[in-house]
This record gives C-alpha cells, structure tokens and sequence, in this order.
C-alpha cells in the first residue's frame, strides 16, 4: 500500500475509458508522426515519461509520482494510457519499467482511493487496478522490471506481471506483497499471478503473513530473477532484453499467453464480481478502521 496520506483530486474511470478510446483511434497515427521525424521520441505526461529508442524497439518508461509512485486512479489512467499507445506501435517490441524517485519502485496502492471513498469510486478505482493488470500481464511485448527501490503490495504486482524482475541488491529494498498486514486480503488474480512465480507454498506464506523480502530473500524464492548494482540495472536491463528479442516473436508471444491465459480468463470471466467483492469488502467498517490507524500511523511517523 502506498504511504501517502494527502487527499487529491482524482479523475474519473469513465475518463480514463474515453482517453483509452481515443488512443485506440489515433495512437498508431501519433506514433507513426512522431517516429518518422526522429530517431528517438519522447512522450511525457505529470507522472509517467516514456523513452522510445527506435533503433532498439525498447521504450523505457520511468514512474515519476512522488512521493511513492502511489498507484492511485490518476496514475493508473496514465500508466494504461502510456502502455496501450506502445502496444499500438509494432515497431515497439520491449518495455523496461522503472521509478524515477529514489529508493522507490512503487508504494502500491494508494490508500487514499480506499479510505473514506463512496462504493462508487471504489469501484472505478478498482476497475482501474484490473485494467493495469490485464493490459500489462497479457502485453506482447517484452516486459521488464527494473526494480530500484522497495515495492510492495501493487508495487510488487506491477513487477510480478513482467516477464523478467531484475532488482537493485541493496539490503534497506523491500518487495512483496504485504496487504494482510494492513487487514486486507490480496485478491485471486494477486495471489495466483504470485503463485504462478514463486509456487503455492511460498505464496501460500508470503500472503498469509504479509511478508515483505529483502532482495537476497525475493531471489532465493524467485519473486526477482536477478540483483545487481544500483549503478549497473539499467544496463542489466537492456541487456537481458536483448536476449529475450532474440527469440523469434511469434514463438514467445504464443508460448507466453499459453502460460498466462487461464489467468487471465479466470479474472476477465470474474471481473464484475471482483470488483463487487473488493467494494463490499473495503467499505466495511473493520477494514475503513483498518486504513484508519495505518493513516494515522503515518502522520506519527511525520510529526
């Protein structure tokens, strides 16, 4: 969860459905402007700036939300926006995500989408979560994390979706996917998208227990595939998705939706009861109390 505690304006899903709409119609036609003009493109938007180096295929996107790169709706309507435009863009065959703030991949999620909130926005932010999930977890190109911080909960998710997690080796980073600790229950495509990497028993614990790793820890269960030098990740980055463009395209796109479409159709065939669940489940009174005290938690620790 992200440790964030300031209200803030929010956009609305039925906006980031309408912006997502649009890219579909007109991203191959600014990408294609934009790529015969220059070798290199650069698109930023407030907390997302994309890096696209036609000669490579690679787009490096850069998370840039302080303070934590929260996942809140805004984020979440940006980051889906960025994705689907290169997804759009078949000269664009590889993704490197990393975060732009020091030692922070991602927080997660942003508390403040769930504390205090109508079912209503808790449902269009939930929406949103999926979207990123979905979009990124069945994305055809090569995905990699290149984790320069600590991220937990939906900051984990985010690197979990990835084809490849290669991770700062830095003791003070943490990862994994701690909700419990918070009173909350990771959903099913949470759970099965960490149990589809690391197994049932090490997810079985890590949920239960709302476990968070050091990086040593996240490579000796698989949860990260590499640690490396602060100052050689990016560089480990580009080099590992070399590799991974050197197989033929269509042989890795088949053989990676082999492996991830029953989860993906697990959760696609659920959706709107996911969503239901999450709602009814955040806005009782225990968890709200739950969000409460981990809020005011937080403003000890600033004070």
């Amino acid at each position: 969860m992200a440790l964030r505690a300031a209200f803030r304006n929010t956009c609305t899903l039925s906006g980031l459905l309408c912006q997502l709409s649009s890219s579909r119609s007109h991203g191959r036609v600014c990408a294609s402007a934009v790529l015969a003009t220059q070798q290199r493109s650069n698109s930023t938007s407030s907390k997302i700036s994309v890096d696209f180096d036609q000669s490579t295929g690679v787009a490096v996107m850069h998370m840039k939300s302080p303070p934590v790169n929260s996942l809140s709706l805004d984020f979440l309507t940006e980051f889906c926006i960025n994705l689907e435009k290169l997804e759009m863009d078949k000269s664009c065959r590889g993704l490197i995500i990393t975060s732009s703030l020091p030692k922070v991949f991602s927080a997660g999620l942003d508390i403040m989408e769930m504390y205090g909130k109508t079912p209503e926005s808790c449902g269009e932010f939930w929406k949103a979560v999926q979207e990123m999930w979905l979009k990124l977890y069945s994305s055809n190109m090569v995905t990699i994390a290149a984790i320069n911080g600590s991220s937990p909960a939906g900051g984990c998710l985010m690197a979990l979706t990835c084809d490849y997690r290669v991770m700062v080796d830095n003791p003070r980073y943490s990862i994994g996917l701690n909700e419990t600790q918070l009173g909350i229950v990771a959903p099913f495509w949470f759970k099965d998208t960490m149990a589809n990497t690391v197994g049932h028993r090490n997810t079985e614990m890590a949920l239960a227990l709302g476990l968070l790793y050091n990086p040593t820890e996240a490579l000796k269960i698989g949860l990260v595939d590499q640690l490396v030098p602060e100052d050689k990740l990016m560089a480990t980055a580009e080099q590992t998705m070399a590799k991974w463009l050197a197989i033929p395209a269509h042989a890795r796109q088949i053989t990676k939706s082999m492996m991830r479409k029953p989860t993906i159709d697990k959760l696609t065939s659920k959706r709107e009861a996911d969503v239901q669940n999450f709602v009814s489940f955040i806005t009782k009174d225990a968890i709200q109390n739950s969000l409460r005290t981990y809020l005011e938690m937080l403003k000890k620790r600033k004070a």
